[in-house]
């Protein structure tokens, strides 16, 4: 009789349990969308040009190959920098630098923000408040200014500039995931399944949380994005690391050779656009269809 009773309670909570049919068939529906196709497209061009870059060119990006400042031809498909570098070489291979930076920026960021906006919405009272205000304390600091005042202090490094954005990024990440779990707190299922004695741990790791991931991606995508960005504007400033080819340093390079060496901005800007414009559209394709629109 008490296995039909476990067998029966279930049976309901599965019930009011969503359809995860529904829920994985969302992204697809946005990701086919045009934005969405284009968006993906940009992406998945850009991760196999990181992946594939020493079999798409015969140029080491740090070593001279030709002429200084020669322009576009089929020698040098994107011309060379000032000290003859194949500029070409330097975007293929600054791809890796770039998107490595982006996504460990996001994984850190999605690793706080989940944590701590997981931990303030399921708790609430004293706990929602203190760390609601230690996250209002990061969010209001200007991310910009302080990548350059460590950058300026402890010098460059592609980890510092990661620890740094990483440790800055995740507020906004808390917040939305913080509203995600006292709405969904309060749904049948999860109290159904706190009812029938699920810890804590267990409601937030395998109830909560699967409802809460596709907001935080779509987010991340963006969050990447904005990473991009200032890590391009650092490296124009000269503030990127020497050691490292980004597309920020590539782009740093064309300072005084804008009118001579015009391919030193436009190649390395259109790299940043694409992958910025793709992640962007990704994201709204996802949000969109988490959105049911």
């Amino acid at each position: 009789m008490a296995h039909s009773i476990r067998g029966f309670e279930s049976a309901e909570l599965a019930a009011t349990l969503p359809s995860p049919g529904l829920t994985a068939l969302a992204p697809r529906r946005g990701l086919r969308r045009p934005a969405g196709i284009v968006g993906l497209s940009l992406v998945c061009i850009i991760l196999a040009i990181a992946v594939f870059a020493p079999w798409l060119t015969a140029f080491d990006p740090f070593l001279i190959t030709g002429p200084s400042l020669a322009a576009p031809s089929l020698a040098h498909l994107m011309g060379t920098d000032a000290i003859g570098r194949d500029l070409f070489s330097g975007i293929l291979f600054g791809s890796r630098a770039s998107l490595l930076i982006a996504v460990a920026v996001g994984l850190l960021a999605m690793i706080c923000g989940v944590a701590i906006g997981s931990i303030a919405g399921f708790r609430g009272g004293v706990v929602d408040d203190l760390l609601m205000r230690i996250t209002e304390a990061f969010q209001v600091l200007p991310r910009f200014f302080l990548v350059v005042v460590v950058i300026a202090v402890f010098g460059p490094g592609t980890l510092r500039l990661v620890l740094i954005l990483g440790l800055t990024s995740w507020p906004t990440l808390a917040r939305v995931v913080r509203g995600e779990v006292i709405a969904v707190r309060q749904l049948d299922f999860v109290l159904a399944s706190e009812a029938l004695g699920a810890s804590q741990l267990h409601l937030i790791r395998h109830v909560l949380l699967p409802h809460v991931l596709p907001a935080v991606f779509v987010l991340m995508g963006l969050m990447m994005g904005q990473v991009l960005l200032i890590e391009a504007s650092l490296g124009f400033l000269g503030l990127g690391d020497p050691t490292v080819i980004t597309w920020g340093t590539l782009a740093g390079q064309a300072d005084g050779f804008l009118r001579t060496g015009w391919w030193l901005a436009l190649f390395p800007g259109l790299a940043i656009t694409m992958a910025v414009l793709g992640l962007n559209l990704t994201g709204d394709a996802l949000s969109s269809s988490l959105q049911g629109r």
